[in-house]
């Protein structure tokens, strides 16, 4: 592990994005470091969002985020991922089908063309990944998402996969916590 003295710019800049660990990350007695798999997911997906090279809408990356934690049962990364997709939304009855849907595991519910299809590869990504095969991406394609689309939603879906099992296998839970990137922390 590395020490925060030893990192570099970036790292750095990570970290103090990142909230304080959960007390159940500090119990552990996890470095400050151990925090950036728990709180710079939503940072990493607004700045994947900000960059000229990805052009999924950042709600939809969160959604999808949101479908992999439900898929890997993690209700840490669930109900922060979550709250920032419906707050990117930014229509409560709009959210609540994507919710319903999501839960339901029926995204056929709220989504069609290529939203229903990224949905899909997600579910197929997580549930079978030794079934994967050209087909998973050229029925993405056939919806017109180009291969960086494609990809976003391939590095999503992996690296929610990654950290799911992560803060699950912590037991880390949203006690203390502030959820959501757009959350306000309460002030005492």
């Amino acid at each position: 592990m590395l020490a925060d003295e030893e990192a570099g710019a970036d790292l750095l800049t990570d970290l103090a994005l990142a909230p304080p660990p959960p007390p159940s990350t500090t119990l552990c007695g996890f470095t400050p470091c151990a925090r950036i798999p728990c709180g710079v997911m939503s940072r990493f997906i607004a700045q994947r969002s900000n960059d000229e090279i990805n052009s999924l809408p950042t709600w939809l990356q969160e959604t999808v985020s949101s479908y992999v934690s439900i898929l890997n049962d993690c209700p840490y990364s669930l109900a922060n991922h979550w709250a920032n997709a419906r707050h990117l939304i930014a229509d409560d009855q709009r959210a609540d089908v994507i919710e319903a849907a999501l839960k339901s595991d029926a995204p056929e519910n709220a989504f069609d063309g290529a939203e229903l299809a990224i949905m899909r590869y997600a579910r197929k990504l997580i549930r079978t990944p030794g079934q994967m095969a050209q087909s998973d991406v050229a029925a993405m394609r056939d919806t017109g998402l180009d291969d960086g689309q494609i990809l976003e939603v391939n590095q999503i879906v992996g690296d929610f996969n990654y950290v799911n099992r992560l803060l699950n296998g912590l037991g880390v839970t949203t006690e203390g916590d502030v959820v959501g990137y757009y959350a306000k922390p309460e002030t005492t």
